[in-house]
């Protein structure tokens, strides 16, 4: 019995051994091994190692692109405008020997590096205005205005100058890292503006000078509408005028030209037969008066009943050879 519990305790003792004295290095993973804070090895290969028991330390770094996520600050850019400017970057651990020498952690090499990158950002910001941070222009004419919308906004046309910009702070966050004595074992890969905006302090006063603008612009284009909605009223105020000063005269033309006609055709039909015209319009009297409610007072002898008592006779008499064209009798003789 006691052989087996010593033998079960040695087992134990054992594995407690092989378990400190082995380690696996991951595929995204390269690893410093210590021993009392010296640097004993640097595994960046995977696989599985050995180490000595109980006095080595493993310490795992990711051997991925790590990502820093600077906080937001204000900057001032040639002009003197203050700018918020939230940046992002992304680094690797490319010695892992002096990434624990000199930074240890990778908090603690994301703080650096935020402080390394805003720092060479602030000093490039400086040196460029806030079209050329943001990575626009305002479009010119030929004469060097500005091109403007139907709005009345300025056109901003996309530049480089904020690839540049980014270039030129990754050139320079590089040349300080490498300036670094011992090395901080990392390497800047790449740096990216997120958000670049005025400050909150003065965002208010921005958009109400905006809301002014754009109200400026709206009373101009409403003037511009009244005047352009007087212009084209007047001219089709002088259209319709010309339009019926011409539809007049060529009424009045026509209704000439119609009683004209009508005079021609009268005096035709009269000349070729003034009987049957004497009494057609015999008939046409008849039709007028007969049928209004009007008291008419005649001699049985006027002219108007000579086809009623005789139609034969009233239609063969003529005044000298003429038709009778007054059959009322009420022309003055």
């Amino acid at each position: 019995m006691r052989n087996l519990v010593i033998a079960g305790v040695l087992v134990i003792l054992a594995l407690i051994v092989i378990t400190q004295s082995l380690f696996i290095v991951q595929e995204t993973e390269q690893v410093v091994v210590t021993r009392f804070g010296d640097v004993q090895s640097v595994h960046t290969s995977p696989g599985l190692y050995f180490k000595a028991p109980f006095v080595d330390s493993v310490i795992n770094y990711d051997r991925r692109l790590l990502r820093i996520d600077a906080p937001p600050s204000q900057f001032l850019d040639r002009d003197i405008n203050i700018l918020e400017i939230d940046v992002y970057g992304r680094f690797r651990i490319n010695d892992p020997r002096a990434f624990l020498q000199t930074l240890t952690t990778e908090e603690n090499a994301r703080s650096i590096l935020a402080q390394r990158i805003n720092s060479s950002l602030r000093a490039e910001v400086a040196e460029r205005s806030r079209e050329e941070i943001i990575g626009g222009d305002v479009e010119l004419d030929e004469s060097g205005e500005p091109v403007t919308d139907d709005e009345g906004n300025s056109r901003v046309q996309p530049t480089n100058s904020r690839t540049e910009l980014l270039e030129d702070v990754i050139a320079a966050v590089q040349a300080n890292l490498a300036q670094e004595d011992p090395s901080f074992g990392v390497e800047m890969i790449d740096i990216r503006v997120k958000r670049a905006d005025f400050p909150q302090e003065v965002a208010g006063r921005i958009f109400e000078r905006m809301r002014s603008d754009r109200e400026k612009i709206s009373r101009r284009l409403r003037a511009e509408g009244e005047e352009e909605a007087r212009t084209r009223r007047a001219a089709a105020d002088r259209d319709v005028e010309v339009i019926l000063a011409g539809a007049d005269r060529d009424a009045s033309r026509l209704r000439g030209d119609g009683e004209a006609q009508a005079i021609s055709i009268l005096a035709e039909s009269l000349n070729q037969d003034p009987e049957f015209f004497s009494f057609r319009r015999s008939l046409d009297a008849y039709k007028a008066f007969l049928n209004q409610r009007t008291t008419v007072i005649l001699s049985s002898d006027a002219p108007i009943f000579r086809f009623l008592q005789s139609p034969g006779e009233g239609s063969s008499e003529t005044t000298n050879g003429q038709a009778v064209t007054d059959p009322l009798g009420l022309q003055q003789k």
